[in-house]
């Protein structure tokens, strides 16, 4: 019971195959026009045909004629926002603050004192240096002078030259000390931390507060091997943040060393930011502008595979029969693909490509038509 029925659809297969991919070779064998739609095929299942000028069959399909144009490409990947510059501000010596704490948050300015310790003896501990350096050079004029009239040995002027030196050098290093008593912002910027609490004991070392710039502010992607030979500095780069913000701006730098774990090279893109709206951290899609090319806008539903799996478009040759062609895709577009790796101008089938196969031929129509 079963056996006809799998006989009756192993013959209508075969006459299906002979009739769409072999006609030529039937019309060999049989020395007569191959069949109409309707006698080769259920209507069901039946590919659309029309006859040429010769009365052979040709498939119908819809194609439109595109010429290339020049396009912006881009590189795209993604990255994050980051600080411009960022430093954590330390004390280089210790003692008790003195001032009032900043919030985090706060504006400040380069130059403008976030912490300051208590001086304790350092005001006397300078003058006391002062003290011993004005007696030093008085002690070395007196050995000088001796010197030159033989009343003393050159060993004696040389120690008071040295001891004089030292007391310069005392004195130095009192004022340093003083100097390092208030602890300033290194450029304008935002505080990110707390400043130190008034009375706190500060240590050599110990932080103060962090300052963040983020004016301009960085965006720093990470390129493929593939692509980075493609960006140069001085690029256009567009990013579209999270919240859907979309800022601008120029490559200032492309890494000439890869990461050992991802074998990717670090680009920084600087974004002015004057109302540093954008914060740290913030997750980014990058485009960066590269070399433009020439690429072909063609509706997303024409693109296809072939037996391999290459991506492509089946185009239509001036005899009227197709070919596949392999395209890469550049980006996506409100309007379409937009695709490289064809000729400037060709026949692109939008319609019935996936009925059809190389060398095939087929019978044309526009669009319009079709509708």
């Amino acid at each position: 019971m079963r056996f006809l029925p799998i006989v009756t659809a192993i013959i209508v297969a075969a006459v299906l195959y002979g009739v769409v991919f072999e006609r030529p070779a039937l019309r060999a064998l049989l020395g007569a026009k191959a069949p109409t739609p309707e006698a080769a095929a259920p209507a069901e299942t039946a590919v659309p045909q029309t006859l040429d000028a010769a009365g052979h069959a040709a498939i119908d399909v819809v194609a439109i004629d595109s010429t290339a144009e020049a396009v912006d490409s881009a590189v795209v990947l993604r990255g994050r926002t980051e600080a411009d510059r960022s430093v954590e501000v330390k004390a280089q010596i210790s003692g008790l603050v003195i001032s009032a704490p900043k919030p985090k948050g706060s504006f400040v300015s380069e130059g403008e004192v976030i912490c300051e310790i208590d001086p304790g003896t350092r005001y006397a501990d300078l003058e006391e240096a002062r003290a011993q350096l004005a007696e030093a050079e008085i002690s070395n004029t007196a050995a000088e002078r001796l010197s030159k009239g033989g009343y003393t040995s050159e060993t004696q002027a040389v120690a008071a030259r040295a001891q004089l030196e030292s007391a310069r050098a005392a004195v130095a290093r009192a004022e340093t000390e003083i100097a390092r008593l208030q602890i300033a912002a290194p450029f304008d910027g935002l505080l990110e931390t707390d400043s130190a609490e008034l009375g706190s004991l500060m240590q050599t070392g110990s932080a103060c507060a962090t300052v963040i710039r983020l004016d301009p502010v960085r965006l720093v992607g990470f390129l493929p091997e593939t692509q980075v030979s493609q960006v140069e500095t001085g690029a256009v780069a567009r990013a579209r943040l999270a919240d859907g913000t979309v800022k601008e701006g120029r490559v200032s730098f492309v890494s000439r060393s890869a990461d050992a774990a991802t074998r990717t090279f670090r680009v920084d893109i600087e974004v002015p930011n004057p109302d540093v709206s954008v914060r740290d951290g913030q997750t980014a899609e990058i485009a960066i502008e590269v070399e433009g090319s020439r690429a072909h806008l063609v509706p997303q539903s024409a693109l296809t595979l072939d037996d391999d799996g290459t991506m492509g478009l089946r185009t239509v040759d001036g005899e009227n029969r197709v070919r596949f062609l392999p395209v890469k895709v550049l980006r996506d577009t409100a309007e379409g693909m937009l695709v490289t790796g064809l000729p400037d101008k060709v026949r692109i089938i939008t319609l019935g490509q996936d009925y059809v196969t190389e060398g095939v031929e087929v019978a044309v129509h526009a669009p319009e038509d079709a509708s």
